[in-house]
């Protein structure tokens, strides 16, 4: 998944304010359609919030969470060297996504890596990624020291656009790494196709899409390797933790491995340390948790899905919001993120930044969404890196930059904006505030550029 977390982390506490029962902006159901009756000052110009309540706190917890712990804290096996707990919930989430095998480990960043480790994508290789995703993607490829190749976006949906993708394979391409974005897919047709066609190897970033569905099959078992990620704001969370699943047994040994300091699935330490590795395991605490999570799991998913549907016909509605279109085959949006461009030409030019600061100073829970990852500085100092230079060509890093334009993308990134999951977890009036709000700023949206 990814976001930025301390803002997700403090956001009930900003929401919590006064000035319940105001009159608020039309109802967006019934007889009160859009851009008819009164629309109160906004917040941001001394009025009172559209919100007055927090939205359910996340992540949620109930007696099974406690109990699971409890008797998790009480054996004594937090490692999963001792227990079984770890092995319960890996053997459930391959079972529930329709795959053979599953591997634990501590996050969702390190499943990606363990995922190109596993492969052995190294020194001299490129992984095609998009530009439009959370860090972590682009970090696990430069932590094998492989190049991130960026194919880019398609605005319309926020996934990667497959019609750059064949442009950006090369002599060195060896992996393709689609990233489900915000619970909706990618285009997984167009992904499969043309690995087969080259060859390639492909791994799922599924961090943000647990039970998301293209065609009717849920994503992460579609390639070579799925990743997934439990952090604390993800809709399955344990605070930290990842899994890997794939349907072949030999990358399955060799997650196991990587995961547990090089020792083999089998065999132990018996016949010494057969394999290189790292300490990626996850915690029977934290395998405890997601279990208990995983009881209420699906309900959840679906009270989201029906009010993120309902919130898009009301978004639909207004002028200079546009939510992200799934594609086709995507059969199921498990909507970790409910993803919108904005307009600025229908809200009197106000800047994105003021527009998104507006509806969170009236209790919605929103934020820009990603920078282009392309872009980023932290990419230009990698490769300058002396380990970089010393494994490409210097006319090769020239080339990089020119290489990784993405235009669309750019553009993408100018106008996204992401409304957390917490606004699609309560009752349908929750959702309808949202689009209420939104409306309550375009109304007013010459003062508050003026302002």
């Amino acid at each position: 998944m990814k976001p930025r977390i301390e803002t997700r982390r403090s956001f009930v506490g900003k929401t919590a304010s006064a000035a319940a029962g105001l009159a608020l902006a039309p109802a967006l159901v019934g007889s009160r359609a859009l851009g008819q009756g009164h629309h109160p000052r906004p917040a941001a110009l001394g009025g009172p919030p559209l919100r007055s309540d927090p939205y359910l706190g996340w992540p949620t917890i109930d007696g099974s969470d406690e109990a699971r712990l409890l008797d998790a804290l009480r054996r004594r096996e937090w490692c999963r060297l001792y227990g079984d707990i770890t092995t319960e919930f890996e053997r459930r989430w391959a079972e529930l996504l329709g795959v053979r095998y599953c591997t634990g480990v501590v996050n969702g960043t390190n499943a990606l890596y363990a995922a190109l480790n596993a492969l052995e994508v190294g020194p001299g290789e490129e992984v095609i990624v998009p530009p439009y995703t959370f860090v972590a993607t682009v970090n696990a490829v430069l932590q094998q020291f492989a190049l991130p190749v960026f194919c880019d976006s398609d605005p319309e949906t926020f996934q990667l656009d497959p019609a750059t993708l064949q442009s950006r394979v090369g002599a060195a391409t060896r992996c393709l790494m689609p990233v489900h974005l915000g619970g909706g897919t990618a285009d997984m047709d167009a992904v499969g196709e043309l690995a087969r066609t080259k060859g390639l190897a492909v791994i799922e970033d599924a961090c943000q899409a647990h039970f998301a569905e293209w065609k009717g099959r849920r994503v992460g078992g579609l390639g070579d390797i799925g990743c997934f990620s439990f952090q604390a704001s993800k809709i399955l969370p344990c605070g930290e933790g990842g899994a890997l699943v794939t349907n072949r047994e030999e990358l399955l040994d060799r997650f196991h491995a990587f995961q547990n300091n090089g020792r083999d699935r089998l065999t132990g330490t018996r016949d010494g340390y057969r394999h290189h590795g790292s300490n990626l395991r996850i915690t029977e605490l934290q395998s405890a948790l997601l279990l208990a999570q995983l009881a209420r799991f699906d309900e959840t998913c679906r009270r989201r899905e029906a009010n993120a549907r309902h919130l898009t016909r009301l978004l639909d509605e207004i002028p200079g919001v546009t939510v992200a279109r799934d594609l086709p085959g995507c059969t199921r949006n498990t909507y970790y993120l409910l993803m919108f461009r904005y307009d600025g030409r229908h809200f009197a030019e106000l800047p994105l930044e003021r527009f998104v600061a507006a509806l969170e100073q009236e209790g919605i829970p929103v934020w820009r969404g990603y920078r282009p990852l392309n872009r980023e500085p932290f990419l230009k100092t990698t490769l300058e890196s002396k380990a970089f230079r010393r494994i490409y060509p210097a006319r090769r890093l020239r080339r990089y930059w020119e290489e990784n334009q993405c235009p669309a993308n750019d553009r993408l990134c100018a106008e996204g904006v992401f409304l957390q999951q917490e606004a699609l977890l309560g009752s349908r009036a929750d959702a309808e505030q949202v689009a209420e709000a939104v409306e309550k700023i375009r109304v007013h949206a010459e003062a508050l550029k003026e302002a």
